[in-house]
This record gives structure tokens, sequence and C-alpha cells, in this order.
């Protein structure tokens, strides 16, 4: 499977005062859709057990149609690119057939042992097989 298919509803507290969701909700749907990714992978992206994190280092989300309180929507988030230490998501977000925005989401690999400043590092195997078979 290249790609996830994650749903969920608008909720109230995802809108504004307006009534419509809040455009940082949209970067928030595709954060949801690439945990529900990884998890399908047989992965989480914060194991407590080690210090490999995975922090956005670029997100761009391009609106297309409002969303609201209560409806359903779909987010499809797909493995564009993995790299040795960064890997690249597309998504599409839509209510039924209209597609409300399109986005990406670029994350990077780090270690964060021993509290340490963060460093960059290669993604670990087992991560890059996972998610290379859905790119």
């Amino acid at each position: 499977m290249k790609e996830l298919r994650y749903r969920r509803r608008v909720q109230f507290a995802d809108t504004d005062l307006a009534g419509l969701v809040h455009f940082s909700w949209y970067f928030r749907y595709m954060e949801e859709a690439e945990h529900a990714l990884w998890r399908d992978a047989g992965l989480t992206v914060a194991s407590p057990s080690d210090t490999i994190r995975y922090p956005r280092v670029s997100a761009t989300c391009e609106f297309r149609a409002p969303l609201r309180f209560e409806d359903e929507i779909e987010i499809e988030i797909r493995v564009a690119a993995v790299g040795s230490r960064a890997i690249r998501y597309d998504c599409v977000i839509q209510r039924g057939e209209t597609i409300a925005a399109r986005g990406s989401i670029t994350v990077a690999c780090i270690d964060t042992a021993d509290g340490a400043t963060p460093r960059a590092i290669d993604i670990p195997g087992r991560v890059s097989a996972a998610l290379e078979g859905r790119a």
C-alpha cells in the first residue's frame, strides 16, 4: 500500500469564530495521518525507549475549500520520498469529492541522546525499509 487514507470528523474546537476550520488544524490533520501511517507500518514516531525523533523541518498547505464543524473528512497521506536523513509526505484533505487542501510535510531524523543538542542522523534501516515500500 503506497498511501493511507485516514478518516476523522471536524470537531468544534477545530473551528474559528466564522465556523470554519482554523488554518492550523490542516497541519494537525496531516500530522495525525502521518502517525496513523507509521502505526499501520508497525512503527511509532516517538518511542519512549529510544532518543530518535522526527521534527518537522518544512510544512506547506494550499487551501482549496473550507471545512466546517461536523464535516467528515479524509486525509490521504503518501510517502513521497525517503532520503538518508529526511522523509517527505504529500497529503490531500478531502470532504467527499471536494479537495479542501493539498500539502506536504518534511521531517528530519534526529538523535536527542543525553539531553544534548539534537543532531541529524541517518534514518534507521527498519524505519526506511517500512516506509520506502510506500514511496
